[in-house]
């Protein structure tokens, strides 16, 4: 009798008598899994969390423990210390109805905790959702998509805090509308978001639930986008040249000494990549006006060969095409007339007995 007036006192928890709040009915179709989180209060931060699988409280049995690993494959556990949220997560095998109990121990070894049904289904789960972890941008919205196979009023709460029911409302500071936009479908929209809108959510259809945790975050301005862009660049170049292997960590900008070595080095890359580019223009300028002279030197020097007359002509001729004269060297002999040149001038011996060197004009034109 003892023991059953106990489990009706932690049952009676889940309206807010005791420590524990999560959600009360939850469907998955087979072979998929579902996060459940368990909003607890600040004195139990660092005591013992778990879950315990059974109908009864006093003859549940641990699935699965904070700091520990289920080697089944099927529980997980992550407690969030500082929102003061443990999450389990149940991977569905076959088509039943669970029952679980979100636990937390106490000093003296006892414990107590909130129970939740879990429908597994073979097709369509009465109630689902598109993605349990959604992400936006402070300032402004996102959407989540809902499917559904049963009736009843749509409620959207913050876990642990205020409800929201359809059409629409106000969850400190963030709009809350709610569309049905199919006989099966729904959509939950989260405008204004802020960064203290991040957290879990429990949209609630019938007696069902389904849990949704909600991230919001600064959008990064293009600036910032930008530097850090240039930095991952500049890291992998210098990665790729030394071959030395850099950690993930060394190219994400997390600190506040990296976010403020940002801006200088953006605007040293910025720099230099000026100057090259003014040197490359450079460089093209002067050899497009190289090519430019070089062309218009071969024109030049035809011109010039055009205009060009020659007076001097160098011949070299055998002795059997001269005559000899008293007191010369002796003239070329009926070159002018075949050759088109007016009458030599007297030909100077070379040193060889055979050859003799004369010098002749062009006739006039």
């Amino acid at each position: 009798m003892a023991a059953l007036l106990s489990a009706l006192l932690i049952f009676t928890g889940l309206s807010g008598l005791q420590s524990i709040t999560t959600v009360s009915k939850v469907s998955v179709k087979a072979g998929g899994s579902i996060s459940v989180p368990c909003l607890y209060e600040a004195e139990y931060t660092n005591h013992v969390k778990y879950l315990c699988e059974g109908y009864e409280w006093i003859s549940c049995f641990y699935a699965v423990k904070s700091k520990t690993t289920d080697s089944s494959g099927r529980f997980s556990i992550s407690d969030d210390k500082q929102r003061r949220i443990f999450t389990v997560t149940i991977t569905a095998q076959t088509p039943q109805t669970h029952n679980f109990w979100c636990a937390v121990e106490k000093n003296n070894g006892e414990a107590f905790g909130a129970y939740f049904q879990l429908t597994v289904t073979k097709d369509q789960p009465q109630l689902s959702v598109d993605h349990q972890e959604v992400t936006g941008f402070s300032g402004e919205s996102v959407s989540i998509h809902f499917r559904y196979r049963i009736s009843g009023r749509i409620w959207w709460r913050r876990l642990g805090g205020s409800s929201v029911k359809e059409p629409s409302g106000t969850i400190e500071g963030t709009r809350v509308t709610i569309t049905r936009t199919s006989p099966t479908e729904f959509t939950v929209t989260l405008s204004g978001l802020r960064m203290n809108s991040s957290g879990w959510y429990v949209c609630t259809k019938g007696d069902f639930q389904m849990p949704v945790h909600v991230t919001v975050k600064e959008r990064p301005s293009t600036t910032s986008l930008e530097a850090t862009t240039c930095l991952n660049t500049l890291l992998s170049t210098l990665q790729a040249v030394c071959h030395t292997p850099v950690s993930e960590n060394h190219t994400t900008v997390q600190t506040e000494s990296q976010r403020a070595f940002i801006l200088p080095l953006s605007l040293i890359i910025s720099g230099t990549l000026l100057v090259l580019l003014w040197m490359l223009a450079l460089i093209l300028w002067f050899t497009w006006r190289r090519r430019k002279q070089t062309k218009a030197q071969p024109s030049a020097a035809a011109v010039a060969e055009e205009e060009l007359t020659y007076s001097t002509v160098l011949y070299v001729a055998h002795l059997d095409t001269i005559r000899d004269f008293p007191g010369v060297h002796g003239f070329i002999k009926n070159f002018h007339s075949a050759h088109q040149f007016s009458v030599a001038e007297y030909c100077r011996t070379s040193q060889s007995t055979e050859w003799r060197v004369c010098t002749v004009h062009p006739k006039d034109p």
